[in-house]
């Protein structure tokens, strides 16, 4: 069958529509953000059973460009790209696992955590970018002038962009709070040949920058006010059904930043609803940094005082943003999922880190976040402790080494290390070495 989707304006009172081709980010007619929209009739013509067969048949398989978790629902996605300018690493079918022993030590025994930063570059935003550069390989392809591919970031949406256009061989340039990301994440659009740009502001400030560059339709904007990016990062609702065999969970806590993400998660889940896969609706959590929460306060008025902050600096630094661009999406879906929105200080998400961690974990401190969220919640009853509750993980723990290791040693400022765990420096002595083993296993029996 033939698929089709297009841009349609998110303002329900316009619905102007453009070719996935155009380059375009807001309506000319009102301004508003776009989404990407699909013939959903055309979709139901083939019934949920047949759908999820498919998507099992090509999970098990590695037929180009199947392999990749996001197209092997290409249908689902972004049926205009042809297979050959498919820009994939073979994203997404990342795992989802059972948290056991941090869900019991909160009350949540069936506790699951998707990682999503076990990707190419280390973080969800792959799932994304696949799409969104595959999308300008598909337009230059067209005969369609594309100089180069341009993104703010704080980190891992840089890394992605990086990676894919140098896969693509198609120019990335990217924008640098300076000084304001990890070492592990500004190598990485270093190794990958971008422009790297990093300017004397925040996020906020390289995303007003980048929209004026990117005015320039010879330059492709790659942030997920371009929701392209959306198409990709749905496929993680739409896999955690899967894994689940084709079940929802009760909750879906994720960490939100810019928040496409809570958007891109609720509109996977209204396809299986729309296609009859799925019946009912998780409820959906965003978790924000106390330190940059505006839909946090935004929630508090109900929704009807909204202002932008100028966002404080936060160890969950991809989640730094005072004036989210994906605001209006996510509002949306929050009020369609019966959502909650809660937030984390500091000391709560490095403890959190921390406490994932000593489970087995190894979390980012955006997961951080959503945990330190989870755990007010269930104290506080709103998340009930016979729920099945599934925190998103954005993020691999090793692009914030330094701050994990600075947990542990006590050295990050106004942030006290209860969990922490340094090596022991001894002699190199036998019984001094079995004095603090059995001082260490000692101190576990009694604890």
């Amino acid at each position: 069958m033939s698929y089709t989707a297009w841009f349609e304006c998110f303002n329900a009172e316009c619905k102007e529509r453009y070719e996935l081709t155009d380059v375009i980010y807001n309506c000319r007619s009102c301004g508003s953000l776009l989404q990407v929209s699909h013939d959903y009739d055309k979709i139901k013509e083939t019934s949920g059973g047949h759908w999820m067969r498919l998507f099992d048949d090509r999970k098990r398989h590695n037929i180009w460009p199947y392999g990749s978790g996001v197209w092997k629902m290409k249908e689902w996605v972004c049926p205009a790209v042809d297979n050959d300018n498919i820009v994939s690493m073979y994203e997404g079918e990342s795992n989802l696992f059972l948290a056991e022993r941090l869900g019991k030590k909160i009350g949540v025994p069936d506790l699951w955590i998707k990682l999503c930063g076990n990707s190419h570059t280390g973080s969800f935003k792959d799932l994304g970018m696949t799409v969104l550069v595959s999308m300008v390989k598909q337009i230059i392809s067209e005969g369609k002038d594309i100089r180069a591919v341009a993104c703010a970031s704080t980190g891992d949406t840089s890394a992605a962009l990086a990676a894919y256009c140098a896969a693509a061989g198609i120019q990335s340039i990217v924008f640098l709070p300076k000084d304001k990301v990890s070492p592990e994440q500004l190598i990485q659009p270093i190794a990958n040949g971008a422009l790297v740009l990093a300017l004397d502001t925040d996020f906020d400030g390289c995303m007003k920058i980048v929209q004026e560059v990117t005015k320039d339709n010879t330059i492709y904007l790659a942030n997920s006010k371009n929701s392209l990016r959306i198409e990709g990062q749905k496929t993680v609702s739409l896999e955690i059904a899967q894994q689940f065999d084709w079940e929802v969970p009760d909750v879906v806590v994720i960490p939100g930043g810019n928040l496409g993400n809570v958007s891109a998660i609720g509109k996977g889940f209204l396809l299986l609803e729309k296609v009859g896969i799925i019946s009912k609706r998780p409820r959906i959590v965003c978790a924000q940094a106390e330190s940059a929460n505006p839909l946090y306060l935004y929630y508090k008025t109900g929704y009807k005082d909204y202002k932008p902050i100028r966002a404080r600096p936060t160890h969950a630094s991809a989640i730094q943003i005072g004036d989210p661009v994906s605001l209006e999406k996510a509002v949306s879906i929050l009020k369609e999922f019966d959502g909650i929105v809660e937030q984390a200080s500091e000391q709560e998400l490095a403890d959190a880190c921390a406490m994932g961690d000593n489970t087995g974990m190894y979390t980012c401190p955006h997961t951080g976040v959503a945990l330190a969220a989870l755990f007010k919640l269930v104290e506080r009853g709103d998340v009930r402790r016979d729920e099945r509750v599934v925190v998103v993980s954005t993020a691999h723990g090793l692009k914030f080494s330094n701050f994990k290791l600075g947990y542990h040693k006590g050295s990050i400022s106004n942030i006290k290390n209860r969990f922490a765990n340094m090596p022991i420096e001894l002699p190199a002595s036998a019984d001094a070495v079995q004095r603090a083993i059995d001082k260490k296993l000692s101190e576990n029996r009694s604890g």
